[in-house]
């Protein structure tokens, strides 16, 4: 459904133009995540929701894939404004493997 998103993304992490909020380096952090285990859901996930932010009335997307290890996981990313991706957090899915 939002393929060309989820490729303009998957592009992002291959030429690393990206940048990670400290929110998210918290959430990786208190999960035992790296910036490994995101760039892989990222590359190999699909976009499993859009949301809107209210404040900034930009979209985000759930995106739904593997850490290093299988574990399932979701990382929730935008295009910011300067045209990198964002990562604004990411956390585990519990007890499930995908």
């Amino acid at each position: 459904m939002f393929e060309r998103v989820l490729e303009r993304m998957r592009r992002l992490v291959r030429v690393s133009q990206y940048v990670v909020t400290l929110h998210a380096q918290d959430a990786m952090e208190d999960d035992e995540l790296t910036i490994f285990d995101v760039e892989r859901c990222l590359l190999t996930g699909s976009i499993v929701e859009r949301q809107r932010d209210r404040q900034r009335r930009e979209w985000k997307y759930l995106v739904r894939g593997q850490a290093v290890d299988s574990t399932a996981m979701v990382v929730v990313a935008k295009i910011g404004r300067t045209r990198r991706l964002v990562i604004l957090t990411v956390y585990l899915v519990e007890g499930e493997a995908q």
